[in-house]
């Protein structure tokens, strides 16, 4: 059920803004958080319930990874978007969302079917590879989200407090830390991505050359005979 849920939700989006996107061209990305906002809210929201799934052992994931990628939703659409209009209107914003759902449709109904003991191999491969080109896609788009929102963080000052003692916390330091650390661990996941494929070629190459020589030892020993 919680899987079905979170299919309809991200679903609804995807088709929202694609039919209106059709309907309105460009103009249709700068109300995008107006039109489609709320639900996003909310299926980021019960997401937050994949923790104790996992925590109780009904889904057999790690426990980290979710939730350093759910902390990253939720500093990114309640704390920077949804707290800032201006921010709201920016066409990377629209970006983000396609890159969330079209990730987030693909998962959500892959682990739907395979509760109930379905299985395709197309939508197999879709969820065990496309998150390697849209996830670095989605950490650059929620790089620019952040980057777009520091002016009015700093016009503004929201989320930063005076404290005692001439002391205080200024929010659009701790977002430039933060993308520090989405840059930090981007570069590392292409690193690793990068040794990953030229381990997979190397060991294509491998084979072939192997295979190769196999054929034409085997095709010696038959002249030989």
């Amino acid at each position: 059920m919680y899987y079905l849920i979170q299919f309809c939700g991200h679903s609804w989006i995807f088709t929202n803004m694609t039919v209106r996107f059709f309907s309105f061209g460009k103009d249709s990305m700068v109300d995008t958080f107006y039109a489609i906002g709320l639900v996003m809210q909310l299926c980021q929201s019960v997401s937050l319930l994949e923790l104790l799934h996992i925590y109780v052992g009904i889904e057999s994931n790690h426990l980290l990874p979710r939730f350093l990628q759910l902390t990253e939703r939720v500093i990114v659409l309640f704390m920077v978007i949804t707290s800032q209009e201006e921010v709201q209107e920016k066409y990377v914003v629209c970006v983000l969302f396609i890159f969330w759902n079209l990730l987030d449709m693909v998962r959500y109904t892959y682990s739907m079917l395979s509760v109930i003991g379905i299985s395709y191999a197309v939508l197999t491969w879709f969820s065990q590879t496309l998150w390697m080109p849209i996830y670095p896609l989605c950490v650059l788009a929620e790089a620019f989200t952040i980057y777009q929102s520091l002016p009015y963080f700093e016009s503004f000052g929201t989320y930063s407090t005076k404290m005692p003692f001439d002391l205080s916390i200024c929010f659009p330091y701790v977002l430039k830390i933060y993308l520090m650390m989405l840059f930090v661990g981007k570069w590392l996941f292409c690193f690793v991505f990068a040794f990953f494929l030229c381990f997979l070629v190397c060991a294509a190459i491998y084979l072939s050359i192997n295979r190769k020589v196999c054929k034409h030892v085997g095709d010696e020993r038959k002249n030989l005979e």
